[in-house]
């Protein structure tokens, strides 16, 4: 896997820049990582889907869809799409260290 440097911090990556390295993120990270994004500030509510998608990760084995993070995390559908405009699947997974989730193109 390569290496890159984010935030001066080395970190391994696939192909498409998710982490590959569950351990190597940290909420400084995170917050470069939002930025890199075109998210400022991560606020409360951000937080709240991050630690969900990493507890649910480390749980379960694989990225949580929106669906999951709306059925079982009890976030909104639309919330998620305020809180990480656009693809939100595939940011909130990137903000949080984790892989891609599965059927995110």
């Amino acid at each position: 896997m390569p290496v890159t440097t984010i935030g001066g911090q080395e970190v391994h990556v696939d192909d498409e820049g998710f982490l590959t390295e569950y351990d190597e993120w940290t909420e400084d990270l995170a917050r470069e990582l939002a930025t890199n994004i075109g998210i400022a500030d991560l606020n409360d509510d951000h937080w709240k889907v991050i630690t969900f998608l990493r507890s649910d990760f480390k749980d379960q084995g694989e990225t949580a869809t929106l669906r999951r993070v709306s059925a079982v995390g009890g976030i909104p559908t639309k919330s998620l799409f305020q809180l990480f405009p656009k693809k939100p699947a595939r940011k909130m997974s990137y903000v949080s260290g984790l892989p891609k989730p599965a059927g995110c193109i």
